[in-house]
């Protein structure tokens, strides 16, 4: 994935994080999220191809790879289970985590400090210091500088 637009990168990050949210929340499932979320859009300006499928990849790892996300959000997440906390601040944690697995190109300080701002605007102050400890967790526990 190119990074020329970090603007445009964090606007597909949020695109990601709301297709996701309306496939957990609406049950619909992340890919049908995908083909219903872009047709609906009248963002200005728009997102060009290579955002929205970097934004769509993010989706599709995220779901593709949800059940060893979440296992590591389980081992690093002290006294909360997974299932258990706040959807925003769970899909928050899930791309953040996917990022670090899959992109090994993007380091991990932009990757968390992008997670905290998605937090941040769409949780609370009080998410971003519990999503900036357990990004920080797994980043040491997959050795990424």
């Amino acid at each position: 994935m190119s990074g020329g637009d970090p603007q445009g990168r964090r606007r597909a990050r949020e695109a990601a994080l709301q297709m996701l949210y309306q496939g957990e929340v609406g049950k619909s499932g992340a890919f049908e999220s995908i083909a219903t979320y872009w047709p609906a859009r009248d963002d200005e300006p728009p997102l060009d191809e290579p955002l929205r499928e970097f934004a769509n990849g993010l989706v599709r790892g995220v779901e593709g790879r949800r059940e060893e996300i979440d296992a590591m959000l389980g081992a690093h997440a002290q006294n909360w289970r997974v299932e258990r906390m706040a959807v925003i601040d769970r899909l928050v944690l899930r791309l953040g985590v996917y990022e670090m697995l899959a992109e090994p190109e993007t380091p991990s300080k932009v990757i968390i400090n992008e997670a905290l701002e998605l937090a941040r605007s769409y949780s609370g102050e009080e998410a971003v210091a519990f999503v900036n400890g357990i990004l920080d967790a797994i980043r040491k526990e997959l050795r990424r500088s």
